[in-house]
Formats: structure tokens, C-alpha cells, sequence
């Protein structure tokens, strides 16, 4: 019995031994199966497109001042400028003045302006007439075409191979990024931010200069349109805030040495609709209100994008590479690093785009609105 005892042993414990060699082995292949399984979208080179909410989809896709801005338009292509009097003035000042103020045999007084205003004025209304035809017109490869539409104007048929976009937040004071940001090929910077004094921390090197319509009217105000503090040769985009900008485009592309470019209406459209649906989403679930509810709490027709939100969009399409410095924000930092203000535009919602920008380096496949064909650049942030 004792010699039959020491020959199980060995016996059972090569059995136990193979039982647990068996199993390991399973359990290795099933979990190598599962993650081919789950990775076999890479073999083609295309990530899988995940779900969105369709809900917040189309309520993203509808624009609720489009009604007004068309109205708008057509009453400044009537020469109906009533209720835009800041531009009254600007009309009837300078070179565009009312030269004379005689009479009707009634009595009726009549304005008659300078040969310079009709000039601008022709030019302003075809410029208008083809902006409002170009928003009429669906396109979803609008990304791609940012290269012609921007890189081509300014003299440059491909993408820069790496960009730096510059936002203006005060995070930047507590940082020395200039030396980096310069060794980039192109540098953006925003809405004429200064960068005297503060080169060590922002750098020195503009590429392009990205304005919203609200800084050209400022800068058409003064005598030549100075709206270039980088320099006359540094190319200024711009988008449209408001139709009658054109006027301020007209006389500041007349005087501009640099390209003055008026990015595409339908690429504005995109970056309202993407900016749109991430604060939708994140209002619905941070307040569990109801989604019609967003509007009253975002200023309804006048919710907008920031100019820095669309630099960074501009750079996705023009550019190989981008990095991000100056986007964010800290309880000890004020709202722009070169003026004293610390309170937030509540135009704007920053914590939405702030969510995307995330989604830019985590996972761009998210990223709603924007065609499959568009191959997003790889992202860097710096804080």
C-alpha cells in the first residue's frame, strides 16, 4: 500500500499540473482573440466612428439666429443701416462723409456722399452677396479645402509642417514657452494680443494674425487701418461677427499690404455646430435640465464661438502639426495674460471647448460634424 501511495502522488500532481497548464492556456487565448477582435478596425486604418446622440445632433445643426442675420443682410443690401449705428457714424466720417446737404424744392433735405463711398459701397455689397450665397450651400469637406482657401491666399500651396496656435489666456505668465513657440513654422496668434515685454513666456514670431470681425472695426476706425501690430507683413485671417464688417474689410484690404483673408461662412458654420453640441451635452448632464433649457441659460442667438476655438480648427486644417499653448485657465490667473481683465465673456462657454480640445488629443473620432475623409493632425497641448 505505501509503495501504491508514493506512485499516485507524483501521478496526481502531474495531472494537476497539466489541468492548470490547460487552463492558463485558455484563458491566454481568449484573451488575445478578444483583443484582435477589438483592435481589427486598425488593420484598415480607420478608427470605428462611435455613436452620438442624434438628439444633440440636429439640436447642434440648427442655427436659432440664422432667421435674424438673413434679415440683417438684407437690410444692409437695401442700404438700410438703422440699427447698426455704430457704422452711421464711420459712413459719414473722413473720406465718406456727406459732402453736401441741400434740399428738395419741399424742403426734403437730401444726403449726398463722396464718390469714395459709392465705390466702397458696390464693393461691399457684391462682397456681402457672395458670403450669404456661400452659406447657402452645404459643403462637409470644408476642412480640406482650408489649405486653398487660407495656405493658397497667402502664397502657400501646403500645409505648414508645424503651427502654434497662441491663445491669450493668463496661464501663459506662469510658463516660459517663447523659445519653443518660435521654433515652430507658423505661429497664430489672437485678436492682436501684445507680445512686447512678454516674448519670454509667448514668444516673438507671428505667422498669422486670426482676428474676429470686431477688432478689423476698431482697427478701420484710425487712419490706414492699423490693424497690424506684428507687423504690415504678417497675413491677418478673419471671420465674420457681424455682415456689416464688410464695410471694415473693404477699407482695411484697400490699405493692407499682407493678405486679408475672410475665412469660408460654411467653415464658420462647422465650429458653431461642433461648439454648439459640446455645451448642449455638457448642460444637459451636469444640470439634468431639459435640452430646450440651454438656450435661455447661453444668451440664445448671440452664443458664439471664441476666436480661439476657431484658431485651433483653422490650424487643423492647414497645418501637419499643432501645438496649443495658452488655452485654459486658474483660479490665480487673469482672463488674458496682457490686460487686466479676469472676468469671463459669458458669451462664450470655454468649459465646452475646453472638453473638446480634450477630445482633439484623446479621441478626434468623437468629434461630431466633421467629414470622415478629414484626417486630424496630431495635437499637443501645453498648460
Amino acid at each position: 500500500m505505501s509503495i501504491m501511495k508514493r506512485t499516485m502522488r507524483p501521478l496526481f500532481s502531474v495531472l494537476l499540473l497539466i489541468a492548470v497548464a490547460a487552463t492558463l492556456a485558455v484563458r491566454i487565448s481568449l484573451r488575445y482573440s478578444s483583443i484582435e477582435l477589438k483592435n481589427d478596425y486598425s488593420f484598415t486604418g480607420k478608427a470605428q466612428k462611435p455613436v452620438l446622440n442624434e438628439t444633440l445632433l440636429k439640436y447642434a445643426a440648427i442655427d436659432i439666429g440664422e432667421p435674424q442675420l438673413r434679415k440683417g443682410v438684407e437690410e444692409l443690401l437695401e442700404g438700410n443701416f438703422r440699427g447698426h449705428n455704430r457704422h452711421r457714424s464711420f459712413l459719414s466720417s473722413g473720406k465718406y462723409r456727406i459732402d453736401i446737404r441741400p434740399r428738395t424744392a419741399r424742403g426734403i433735405p437730401v444726403q449726398l456722399r463722396s464718390p469714395e463711398f459709392y465705390r466702397v459701397w458696390q464693393s461691399f455689397r457684391r462682397h456681402l452677396q457672395d458670403w450669404l450665397r456661400i452659406r447657402r450651400v452645404y459643403k462637409d469637406d470644408v476642412m480640406e479645402d482650408l489649405v486653398k482657401t487660407v495656405n493658397g491666399k497667402m502664397g502657400l500651396e501646403k500645409r505648414y509642417e508645424s503651427c502654434a496656435v497662441v491663445g491669450n489666456s493668463g496661464i501663459l505668465l506662469e510658463s516660459v514657452y517663447g523659445e519653443l513657440i518660435d521654433s515652430h513654422e507658423a505661429v497664430i496668434r489672437l485678436n492682436n494680443a501684445k507680445t512686447g515685454g512678454f516674448e519670454h513666456r509667448v514668444g516673438s514670431k507671428t505667422t498669422i494674425s486670426f482676428v474676429n470681425s470686431n477688432i478689423l472695426h476698431l482697427c478701420a476706425r484710425r487712419e490706414g487701418c492699423f490693424c497690424h501690430p506684428y507687423g504690415v507683413n504678417v497675413a491677418l485671417v478673419m471671420y465674420i461677427c457681424q455682415p456689416v464688417h464688410f464695410l471694415d474689410y473693404m477699407v482695411c484690404n484697400s490699405s493692407h499690404k499682407a493678405p486679408l483673408v475672410v475665412t469660408d461662412p460654411r467653415f464658420d458654420m462647422l465650429c458653431a455646430k461642433i461648439v454648439k453640441y459640446y455645451s448642449s451635452k455638457r448642460f444637459v448632464e451636469e444640470t439634468g435640465k431639459p435640452l430646450q433649457e440651454w438656450a435661455p441659460a447661453h444668451d440664445g442667438a448671440n452664443f458664439h464661438y471664441s476666436s480661439g476655438f476657431q484658431a485651433v480648427m483653422l490650424a487643423l486644417g492647414v497645418c501637419e502639426k499643432v501645438s496649443i499653448f495658452g488655452f485654459g485657465k486658474s483660479a490665480s490667473a487673469k482672463h488674458h495674460y496682457h490686460t487686466n481683465q479676469r472676468a469671463e465673456l459669458k458669451l462664450h462657454d470655454y468649459d465646452s471647448e475646453y472638453d473638446f480640445y480634450r477630445d482633439l488629443v484623446e479621441r478626434p473620432q468623437v468629434i461630431p460634424f466633421i467629414s470622415d475623409k478629414f484626417k486630424c493632425p496630431p495635437i499637443s497641448i501645453y498648460q
